[in-house]
């Protein structure tokens, strides 16, 4: 008697694991869970109400012919105006249906997982440190002040673009928002859902005359750290440097 032993990898198996099937999707339908809150908001924090995001660039097409990944910025800094379009670009709120706030990017079911917290390294009228988007509010929430420029580029791999960027975009997911809906399915459209609001930053970026690079290779541990998240019921998937050109 041959024991044949296959292993499979975990990327494998969580494809495998997330497919629908017509009993997954039924699971879908009858669901007795409470849904989470869609917003997440820091109350004893010290409050920055963002300027009006009323800005009007280049057109989509040449802001999508433009866009590249440009990992080398200038010591300028971004301005707190540029911080508020980017900020509404990638989460702001643009009306509602059935009372249910809609958001800048698509979200399954619109329930919204993706939280952002951004790293103000160089950021005019900002005190470097660490942020949460309100989106409710179009707000920024002033959540600890400190440099964490190194603490970045330590978690990043040594990319040397941490050491530069005025500016980092932190997206963190919720999970429990989508996948108390979606079940395990919920994990791939979290991560879609990052993608899609990545992207809107980057197209914005570049009609702002800024650039930006995504980055998914980093310590996990390290930047969940950095903001305060438990890497569980919350964690980081995604990191963005913004900047201008040099």
């Amino acid at each position: 008697m041959v024991l044949i032993l296959i292993f499979v990898g975990v990327g494998e198996d969580f494809h495998e694991k997330t497919k629908l099937t017509p009993l997954s999707a039924l699971k879908q339908i009858v669901r007795f869970e409470k849904s989470p809150s869609l917003f997440k908001e820091y109350p004893d924090k010290p409050k920055i109400k963002l300027p009006e995001p009323d800005f009007k660039g280049m057109p989509l097409e040449e802001a999508i012919r433009k866009r590249r990944s440009i990992r080398n910025y200038s010591p300028e800094p971004v301005s707190l105006k540029e911080l508020s379009i980017l900020l509404f670009s990638a989460q702001g709120i643009t009306g509602y249906y059935a009372g249910i706030p809609l958001r800048t990017a698509p979200s399954a079911g619109a329930l919204y997982p993706i939280e952002i917290y951004i790293y103000a390294h160089n950021v005019e009228g900002l005190e470097r440190g660490i942020y949460h988007y309100n989106v409710r509010e179009h707000a920024i929430e002033f959540i600890k002040k400190g440099d964490y420029k190194n603490q970045f580029f330590n978690a990043g791999l040594f990319q040397e673009m941490f050491l530069e960027a005025p500016l980092v975009f932190i997206y963190s997911a919720i999970f429990k928002r989508t996948t108390y809906k979606y079940d395990d399915r919920g994990y791939r459209y979290v991560y879609i859902e990052a993608g899609h609001i990545a992207q809107n930053v980057s197209l914005q970026a570049v009609s702002l005359g800024l650039v930006s690079c995504v980055i998914g290779a980093f310590f996990d541990d390290m930047v969940n750290k950095i903001i305060g998240v438990d890497g569980k019921e919350e964690a980081v998937i995604y990191l963005q440097t913004i900047g201008k050109p040099k």
